[in-house]
């Protein structure tokens, strides 16, 4: 009878051990999708993971919060007609940002491609073909979406693409977070941002003012799409009430290990 009770708690504990094996493995995969909540105007946003847990990967969504530095970043997903605006007001206002593009705006657009490299800016992979990465396991299909785009960049400009990334809508792992670790890339989210993406449903130049102001912190890493007719439009204001704020303008590459938190 002892012998069969062994056998019975034997059995369970098996159960046990694959289930919590199970169930840490599905965890490990399953995605997510990056956002941010403002507690409060002018103070850091709460991130849906904390940053001491994506230091663990060398991801990041806030530069370091003792300082009035805003790193200012795009993703171009693909080509609107406002580019060359953003382009020239940075330059206008000695601003160096950082795009985030795909493998579809290299092919359609090399010349403004190869503008941003030799005006200065960081240009970031946001994947080949701009797809949920977070159901993306494989790590070949991982590699291969971020090092066909390298390559295309490579060919198109003859520079080397930094070695920072940006999911494509914020969707990820914590698979692809070691992932792309692995392949020397920093992941890099926002702690500001606003919607702006939506082509025919453009918010009017003070709705983007109301969101984008109060919110702005130190250390902020901001998120603006190029596709937008209202980010090119107000871009230049926005710089020159940020500057007026007494922020200064940093580039990715100058963020340490582990943001101050």
């Amino acid at each position: 009878m002892k012998k069969k009770n062994r056998k019975i708690l034997n059995a369970i504990l098996a159960i046990l051990v694959m289930a919590t094996l199970l169930s840490s493995a599905t965890a490990y995969a399953a995605g997510n999708s990056w956002g941010v909540s403002y507690p409060a105007e002018g103070q850091t946003p709460i991130g849906d993971v904390s940053t001491e847990y994506l230091a663990q990967f060398d991801a990041i969504y806030h530069g370091d919060t003792t300082q009035k530095v805003i790193y200012l970043t795009f993703d171009a997903g693909y080509e609107s007609g406002q580019m060359p605006q953003i382009l020239d007001t940075l330059k206008k206002h000695g601003v160096s940002a950082a795009f985030f593009i795909v493998g579809h705006y290299i092919k359609a657009n090399p010349e403004l491609t190869k503008r941003m490299g030799d005006e200065g800016h960081t240009v970031g992979n946001h994947t080949n073909h701009h797809p949920d990465m977070s159901k993306i396991s494989d790590m070949d299909a991982f590699r291969r979406e971020l090092e066909s785009l390298e390559a295309m960049y490579r060919e198109t400009t003859g520079r080397e693409m930094s070695r920072f990334y940006r999911p494509p809508q914020g969707n990820y792992s914590e698979l692809n977070l070691k992932q792309a670790k692995q392949l020397g890339y920093r992941t890099v989210f926002w702690s500001l941002a606003y919607v702006d993406w939506m082509r025919d449903r453009q918010p009017a130049p003070e709705t983007a003012f109301k969101k984008l102001l109060p919110r702005t912190h130190n250390g902020a890493i901001v998120l603006l799409h190029s596709t937008s007719k209202t980010n090119a439009g107000i871009l230049d204001e926005l710089l020159t009430r940020w500057k007026n704020e007494g922020y200064r303008f940093g580039r990715l590459e100058e963020l340490s290990e582990k943001p101050s938190a």
